[in-house]
């Protein structure tokens, strides 16, 4: 998706304050005991507030309100029963279908008390979104991002999973371009102004690039059972700094 006018503007930045919301109200739910189940129910009240829907489940026949990944889960994990503990690394996928639009975003959270390595890989993980985003910019090839996010996450220790890659976003939750989060030279495309993507880093404390798919179809795991995180937002990319639509 390009956004070429005010009303696509206005519509990315709508479904975007939904993510943010249902970011904030499942980060401050988090705690031992809660099960990403009532997490994912507690989403479907926030959907339903603003008239949104689960993009995953119209797109793909998801069965959730958004996906819930936990430990060596990377990404795209089921909800389950399974209460949460302390030490546990919760990443939060959020991504809803409001009036005609879809937005992204997903963040990391640990339940306390936490480890250093689960504290450091957030941050790494944070870091290596903000450095891809720093690289962001129209006119720069997108392998630009995935260069800046591999060398932040190389240079704190931790593992880019380079099976799993960014997308744009807006009208269809997977659109054109792929964004690596590695350097991959060969992606010659360059970023134009107005393009929505979603920049979303995943990182391991293991040692292998690769993922596996569990037994429920969905959830997408280390090989190596390291622990995993994920950071994303949708933005839009502009000559300058991109302009975050879902914080």
């Amino acid at each position: 998706m390009t956004i070429n006018t005010e009303a696509d503007l206005q519509g990315m930045q709508r479904a975007g304050r939904v993510v943010a919301e249902t970011l904030r109200t499942l980060k401050a739910a988090i705690c031992p005991g809660v099960t990403p189940a009532e997490l994912d129910a507690l989403a479907g009240q926030v959907f339903q507030q603003h008239g949104a829907k689960s993009a995953p489940r119209m797109t793909y026949n998801a069965p959730v309100n958004v996906f819930i990944s936990v430990n060596d889960d990377i990404v795209h994990g089921l909800p389950t029963q399974r209460p949460l503990a302390a030490g546990d690394v919760v990443s939060i996928d959020v991504t809803p279908f409001v009036d005609g639009y879809i937005a992204d975003a997903a963040v990391t959270v640990a339940v306390p008390p936490a480890s250093p390595v689960v504290m450091r890989l957030i941050e790494c993980t944070e870091a290596a979104f903000q450095a891809g985003i720093a690289a962001a910019r129209a006119g720069r090839p997108v392998h630009a991002i995935g260069q800046a996010v591999e060398h932040e996450v190389n240079r704190r220790g931790f593992t880019v999973l380079r099976e799993l890659f960014g997308h744009g976003v807006g009208r269809a939750i997977h659109e054109e371009p792929n964004v690596p989060n590695y350097y991959r030279p060969r992606d010659r495309m360059k970023l134009h102004e107005g393009l929505v993507i979603a920049v979303e880093p995943m990182v391991s404390t293991g040692r292998s690039h690769r993922v596996r798919t569990l037994r429920d179809g969905w959830t997408l795991s280390t090989t190596d059972g390291g622990l995993a995180a994920h950071f994303e937002h949708t933005v839009m990319i502009t000559k300058g700094q991109p302009l975050i639509l879902t914080a």
